[in-house]
C-alpha cells in the first residue's frame, strides 16, 4: 500500500470520526491510567461499570490505596483477572505517591515501570492523556492494519513500528483511536461489515475477498 492510499483511508475515517476518543470514562490522567490496566481482556463497558462504582468512593492514588487488595476487588469484581489487576493497581498507586508525586508520569520508561502496565497501556496514556502521537496496537488496530493493508506485521510490536513510520505525520495524533473504532465496530474478526465500511476501496482484505 503506497501513502496515497494510506491518506485516503486516514482521510476518509477522519470525516466519518474527526473527533475520535477513548470509550473509556475518565476524568484525568490517573482516571484513564486505572481505566487502561482494567481494560486487559476486558470491555470498555465493564470497566466503565466498575469505574462509575470505583471512582466516586476512590479516585485518586491515595484514596485507592486506602482501600487496599481487599477493598478494591468488590468494585472490580465483575472484570476478569480482577485479583492480579487489584494488586497491580494498589502497587501502582503506592508507586505514584511514592517516586511521581501522586501524578502520571509522561515518560514512556517511567509508565513502563509501573505494575499492569505494558508498552500498549503506556502508548494509551502518552496518546489520549498527553498528546503524544502514539499508536497503541490493541487486537483490533492489529487485524486492521494487517487485514486492510496498512501496516501488516505477525507481532503487535511490529505493527506498531510500521503504523509510526507509515502513517503520515497529520494522522498520527488520531491514528490510534480510528483504527480501534473502525476495528471494534466496523472491521469485525468474524464478521467485517465491508457492505458498510468507508474505506472498503482500498481495502486489500476486498481484493482477496472477492479473488
Amino acid at each position: 500500500m503506497n501513502t496515497e492510499k494510506r491518506t485516503a483511508i486516514y482521510s476518509t475515517l477522519r470525516e466519518g470520526m474527526p473527533a475520535p476518543t477513548t470509550e473509556l470514562n475518565y476524568k484525568n490522567p490517573f482516571e484513564l491510567l486505572i481505566a487502561v490496566i482494567l481494560s486487559a481482556q476486558a470491555t470498555d463497558i465493564s470497566v466503565n461499570k466498575a469505574t462509575d462504582r470505583l471512582y466516586p468512593v476512590a479516585c485518586t492514588p491515595e484514596a485507592i490505596l486506602a482501600l487496599g487488595v481487599d477493598g478494591l476487588k468488590p468494585y472490580i469484581r465483575t472484570i476478569g483477572l480482577f485479583n492480579s489487576k487489584a494488586e497491580n493497581i494498589i502497587k501502582t498507586c503506592r508507586i505514584l505517591i511514592e517516586k511521581h508525586h501522586s501524578e502520571v508520569p509522561r515518560s514512556r520508561d517511567e509508565l513502563e515501570a509501573l505494575p499492569g502496565v505494558g508498552r500498549k497501556t503506556a502508548n494509551v496514556i502518552l496518546n489520549t492523556a498527553f498528546g503524544e502521537p502514539t499508536i497503541a496496537v490493541d487486537t483490533h488496530i492489529f487485524r486492521v492494519a494487517n487485514r486492510t493493508g496498512l501496516a501488516k506485521g505477525k507481532t503487535p510490536l511490529e505493527v506498531e513500528k510500521r503504523l509510526t513510520k507509515l502513517t503520515p505525520d497529520e494522522f498520527k495524533l488520531d491514528a490510534h483511536h480510528w483504527l480501534i473504532l473502525h476495528g471494534r465496530y466496523v472491521c469485525k474478526a468474524r464478521t467485517p461489515l465491508c457492505g458498510e465500511c468507508p474505506i472498503i476501496e482500498w481495502c486489500e482484505y476486498k481484493k482477496k475477498a472477492s479473488a
